[in-house]
């Protein structure tokens, strides 16, 4: 390589880092394939039609050869061969991005950054299958690559746009005969041919194919200079001087490898292009590929426990679920307006398990989506507009629930509380106004809303609803006073509002003693919204209510959801529930709390930091505190704990006002032994950062 070739890289480096495209053909290039492509220009004389090609995948090649050689190039060839012959293709195809691993032996010291991964397409026909030219254009450059595992016959051509901006294609392994007459700067009709594919002897020992190469800057190289392999670390500036030549092919996009891309490169380039105002995990975040039960795997295939991933709430990646998600997707996905078992079966389903009250279900995609139709339909039956709502609530992303989630409206970017919007006191037994151990803190607290309902009254309206999640989440993982429900929603409905149980985190059978967190309040609501693990991951949610409210909600104005109650949904969800039942995850929650709770209290007497544990079954938090006396929240001490049990494979988060509670959420199908395993790490990360 040149130094001006290695200063144009470092320069083109320089810019995709920062942000900016490699240089200003890449986006033009696109658009103009994009438009007119579509009927694809001829490559090869033969057809190209999709079920006659056959992926002959490299990248899977070193685990099928048994006696690999120290020549890259002889693996690649003899895995090559013995593909071939045991596919027997009409056309193979070599997939453009291929991370050719094959190219390290095995045994060898790997490198840090190995050029793998491959810039072209290889087609593989017969030898003399002749080659013919996708668009007019004019000859760049040709020679003859006489090396073993070399190009053999090589061949740029030189295309430009209606707008006049340049392009090139590549072809390799040509046979050299084909060249003999060529010159450079000849023009070249569409579909005239251009070669014809090499015998192996001619073109460096490998099995005949074209090396198809689409190019938007030459880089100053000749035809024996233009690489088809690059650095792992330098994929993002390659794939715009080399993008995926399948655009003008069209065979499928299957031709196109996943390229597996250091957790530093997906983070810039999420940077690029995805939304601001998302946010990631940990200092150094992961770049996870799998999931199985209560664990998550990352790209060099390590386990970290997931102690913290309430939305999959049956295990990761349950084969039930992916079974009953992909037989029906097979069948049909459609609309609530047709009849379906799947559906009718599991609204039927949904209601078994909820009061008999709450008997009419609305199917939903989300969370959000869910506790949203619960305001409408709160309207809908009481003509008001009020909203009593909890301290430090959170209710969803929609603009109607960022108004009644003051953990959004009073934090940063919001813009205070709406004018419908009136926020009782968060009943705190650790830190509140009325404390553990005090008497009937629950109906205590349940005054700061009665207080609210007759200022409310006070100025001629009433409330609409009160909604709350029946155990605190973003407020900091806090069980509701025993009380507290009852008597707040009797102090809502003496003045006419309904209340709303949000059970989008808390909800099927994670508090372990209960199918809902609202019955350890022994409430009924008349409003139940869920989200999350409904689904296991599938994006699913429901809103279930009385019969006089849904009557109300039917004034003639149709409620129809796109994607509500489809039956590849409806069979997930049916799925979900068989899950619960049939491992006995309740019973597992309740005991697997019973473990963590009391292992985590001992470690409470041995690091001062621990100010508080509470929860219900696998909805748990751990209060972190620089004093116990002053409650002086331990934010940094917890911030260090959960990148130290990141460090030691356990994942974790923080939550609360003051960001200083360790929540503890898993997959119901945690085990004795992951739950061990956690609390032993969790002292030896406490004790390494005491030691700080």
């Amino acid at each position: 390589m040149t130094p001006a070739t290695a200063a144009l890289i470092d320069e083109m480096l320089r810019r995709t880092q920062a942000g900016q495209p490699a240089h200003d053909t890449v986006q033009h290039l696109r658009h103009w394939l994009d438009f007119n492509n579509h009927c694809f220009g001829p490559v090869v004389a033969t057809s190209l039609d999709r079920g006659h090609v056959a992926i002959l995948d490299a990248s899977l090649a070193p685990e099928r050869l048994s006696h690999p050689s120290q020549d890259g190039g002889e693996n690649l060839t003899a895995w090559w061969r013995a593909e071939i012959a045991r596919v027997n293709p009409r056309i193979g195809i070599g997939r453009y991005a291929e991370d050719r691993g094959i190219y390290d032996h095995p045994d060898a010291p790997r490198e840090a950054n190995p050029r793998k991964i491959h810039h072209a397409i290889d087609i593989f026909l017969p030898a003399g299958t002749e080659v013919l030219c996708p668009y007019p254009g004019t000859i760049e450059d040709f020679a003859n690559d006489t090396e073993r595992h070399g190009f053999g016959g090589i061949l740029i051509l030189r295309h430009e746009t209606d707008q006049g901006v340049p392009f090139w294609t590549f072809y390799g392994h040509l046979a050299p005969a084909g060249l003999a007459g060529l010159k450079r700067g000849q023009n070249v009709a569409q579909g005239a041919v251009i070669g014809r594919l090499a015998a192996e002897a001619e073109n460096g020992d490998w099995p005949p194919h074209l090396h198809f190469q689409l190019m938007t800057h030459l880089m100053g190289w000749d035809a024996l200079g233009v690489i088809g392999i690059s650095w792992v670390s330098q994929w993002e500036l390659w794939r715009e001087i080399c993008p995926n030549p399948n655009i003008i092919l069209g065979i499928g996009a299957d031709c196109a490898a996943p390229v597996a891309r250091s957790p530093q490169q997906l983070r810039a380039e999420r940077q690029r292009h995805f939304a601001p105002s998302t946010s990631l995990a940990y200092a150094e975040p992961l770049k996870i590929v799998h999931g199985s039960g209560c664990h998550l795997y990352d790209e060099s295939g390590r386990a970290y426990l997931d102690m913290v991933n309430n939305v999959a709430h049956v295990g990761h990646s349950h084969p039930r679920v992916v079974e009953a998600a992909d037989r029906q997707m097979r069948m049909l996905n459609t609309n609530s307006r047709y009849l379906h078992d799947h559906l009718t079966s599991y609204i039927r389903r949904l209601a078994e398990i909820l009061p008999s009250e709450l008997s009419v279900i609305y199917l939903v995609n989300s969370g959000s989506e869910a506790n949203d139709l619960a305001l409408r339909l709160a309207h809908a039956f009481t003509k008001a507009r009020d909203v009593v709502v909890v301290d430090h609530a959170y209710h969803g992303h929609l603009s109607s629930l960022i108004d009644i989630s003051p953990y959004k409206f009073d934090g940063p970017g919001g813009e205070g509380r709406p004018g419908h919007c009136w926020v009782a006191e968060m009943p705190d037994p650790y830190r509140g106004r009325l404390r553990n151990g005090e008497k009937d803190i629950g109906t205590g607290y349940a005054e700061s809303v009665a207080t609210l309902v007759m200022d409310m009254v006070g100025l001629g309206r009433k409330p609409m609803a009160f909604i709350a999640e029946s155990i605190q989440g973003c407020g900091g993982q806090i069980p509701f006073p025993p009380g507290y429900l009852a008597a707040t929603y009797s102090h809502v409905r003496r003045e006419g509002g309904v209340c709303i149980a949000d059970e989008v985190q808390v909800g099927f059978g994670r508090v372990g003693t209960h199918w809902w967190a609202f019955e350890t309040q022994e409430v009924t609501p008349d409003i139940v919204t869920m989200g999350k693990p409904i689904g296991a991951g599938h994006p699913l949610a429901a809103v279930a209510t009385r019969p006089e409210i849904a009557a109300a909600f039917a004034n003639g104005m149709e409620y129809f959801n796109t994607f509500g109650g489809n039956p590849v949904s409806a069979a997930v969800g049916l799925a979900v529930l068989d899950i619960i039942r049939d491992e006995r995850l309740l019973s597992n929650a309740r005991s697997r709390s019973f473990q963590l709770m009391d292992g985590l209290k001992r470690l409470g007497q041995r690091h001062p930091v621990i100010g508080d544990v509470r929860g219900l079954g696998l909805f748990i938090g751990v209060e972190f505190v620089k004093h116990r006396e002053t409650l002086q929240p331990g934010a940094e001490t917890l911030k260090a704990v959960i990148e130290a049990m990141k460090a030691k494979g356990v994942l974790l988060s923080s939550e609360g006002p003051h960001h200083n509670v360790l929540k503890i959420k898993p997959p119901l199908v945690i085990t004795e032994a992951d739950c061990a395993r956690f609390l032993t790490l969790l002292d030896q990360s406490l004790t390494t950062v005491r030691g700080r």
